[in-house]
């Protein structure tokens, strides 16, 4: 076992840059998704692979380059994933076609995956509980300046390059400075034995979050009850499962020959571990409705659609410095009653939006309460909750199935919100033309099912209306019946935060 010590300063540095790093890369690419395609020649729908496989990677990678971190260094692994994540930007950056780009930002994914858990991991391993929050927690708050920085240096990039390759180009000088002080600044973490690296467990796991993950992404949030039993869905979902319960059959053969998989089972019955599981999938549904913050704001606060993004930057910014409170606070009260606190202010924040948020103002204090409850939770308290439960030598792959949860949630839950804003489009046509009849024939011909673009093409032509008083009647209506889509959203965000103040309640009076 490696000693404990206080001074880990160069590999924290080195650990945030590289958090931060791949946190960009996402915020980056959404700048330039259109460009992307038009230079291919590929529709939206082919395009927006760019994005799923990028999530199935991630998936993927999580919980095996855990294990891997815990067998053979986290230094290591470190180093290999930045290569990796350098490797794909250039291949990005170079790629003659469009599916040449999307393995190449599939290599992306699996190098810049496992950064986040190989540096938590390594404060885990290396400080002392005492310290451990705040470490955790910076690295946790990368995630919340990635997201206000990426689309902005995004935009800049594209602006002076007028090339969109350039965004991923950038990664390239920093990967090699990773890899350099890496070597040179990171000790290496860890325990000290030699095991074959478990192939067959490997293949398993993959292959169930793959058709797993697949299964969830072709939900469709207009329909996901009928959508739930097509070919493309449950039959991979089903797959999915059968070769977990598999894995775990295998797994458990494997630690009774007290041999080493890459899927501890026995860690599965430890019930914190199970409720940090949970909560992680939790995280990943707070996620989720960042997503349609853009949308809300100019949907139902009547933002221009140019400006809508910049309305996220309270939010990830107040989740920043959420991660930075809640690192804090897990090392002076600790992780349990750190989460129960990201649970109430997480329900008030999210509770405000459709309570009380009528203009800007009151939007953007929900943000800022809403994000620093998540922020609380995404760096410090659940990270620190693993390091309770799991042995050292099984931080890395504990850190993973985290991970792992909270991307599950981060693709299960924007296809729920986004059956929530369909409801809503479906309402409109039916309500307005029972209260208005002929009055507003014509607005609802040839309008297209993509959600922002009826909305779009429905309130121009509510615009072209020549009576002032109902035409703003009318859009008044329209806002309302939109906004109780985004409401609920929103309630069901508060509900998740409800369920992490009674679990983090529940984790205290257990240790009692």
């Amino acid at each position: 076992m490696e000693m404990k010590n206080n001074s880990q300063k160069w590999p924290i540095i080195l650990f945030t840059i590289g958090v931060f790093m791949a946190g960009l890369d996402n915020g980056i690419i959404s700048t330039a998704l259109t460009t992307i395609y038009e230079s291919f020649g590929v529709s939206p729908s082919w395009g927006a692979w760019s994005i799923t496989l990028y999530t199935l990677g991630i998936a993927i990678s999580v919980p095996i380059i855990g294990k891997l971190s815990d067998n053979y260094g986290r230094r290591r692994l470190f180093m290999i994933e930045i290569a990796l994540f350098g490797i794909g930007s250039l291949l990005v950056a170079l790629s003659p076609n469009f599916i040449f780009l999307l393995i190449a930002r599939f290599i992306q994914a699996i190098g810049g995956g496992g950064i986040f858990i190989i540096g938590s991991s390594h404060i885990l391993a290396t400080l002392p509980k005492r310290n451990q929050g705040k470490a955790l927690g910076l690295l946790g708050a990368m995630h919340g300046l990635s997201a206000v920085i990426g689309p902005n240096l995004g935009a800049v990039i594209l602006h002076f390059t007028g090339a969109w390759e350039w965004m991923f180009l950038i990664n390239l000088p920093i990967a090699v400075f990773l890899i350099v002080f890496g070597y040179l600044k990171i000790p290496e973490t860890k325990v000290l034995k030699k095991q074959k690296l478990d192939f067959k467990g490997t293949i398993l796991l993959t292959l169930s979050i793959l058709a797993f993950m697949i299964g969830i992404t072709n939900l469709d949030g207009a329909s996901i009850g009928s959508s739930l039993f097509s070919v493309g869905v449950l039959p991979l979902i089903i797959i999915g499962i059968i070769l977990f319960l598999w894995l775990i059959k295998y797994e458990k053969n494997l630690e009774k020959q007290n041999e080493d998989p890459i899927f501890s089972v026995n860690l599965f019955k430890e019930r914190q571990f199970q409720i940090t599981l949970m909560l992680g999938l939790f995280s990943g549904g707070f996620l989720a409705g960042i997503i349609f913050i853009p949308s809300y704001v100019q949907q139902v606060l009547y933002v221009p659609v140019e400006n809508a993004g910049f309305w996220l930057t309270p939010l990830a910014l107040a989740s920043g410095i959420g991660a930075g409170l809640g690192g804090f606070l897990t090392d002076k009260l600790g992780a349990k009653i750190t989460v129960s606190i990201s649970g109430i202010v997480g329900l008030i924040g999210f509770l405000m939006f459709p309570l009380f948020v009528v203009n800007g103002i009151i939007f953007v204090i929900a943000s800022i309460i809403s994000g620093v409850g998540l922020g609380m939770m995404l760096g410090a308290p659940l990270n620190s909750l693993v390091g309770e439960t799991a042995s050292e030598d099984k931080y890395g792959s504990a850190l993973g199935t985290l991970s792992l949860m909270r991307q599950i949630g981060l693709t299960l839950f924007p296809t729920v919100f986004a059956g929530f804003m369909t409801s809503s489009v479906l309402k409109v046509e039916p309500t307005l033309l029972k209260e208005y009849g002929s009055r507003v024939k014509g607005i609802f011909d040839n309008k297209p099912t993509d959600t922002s673009e009826s909305y779009s093409i429905i309130m121009n032509k509510l615009n072209q209306l020549p009576d002032f008083g109902l035409r703003n009647e009318i859009i008044e209506k329209v806002t309302t019946i939109f906004k109780a889509g985004y409401d609920q959203m929103f309630y069901t965000s508060a509900l998740l935060s409800l369920f992490v103040l009674v679990l983090g309640i529940y984790l205290l009076k257990r240790k009692k």
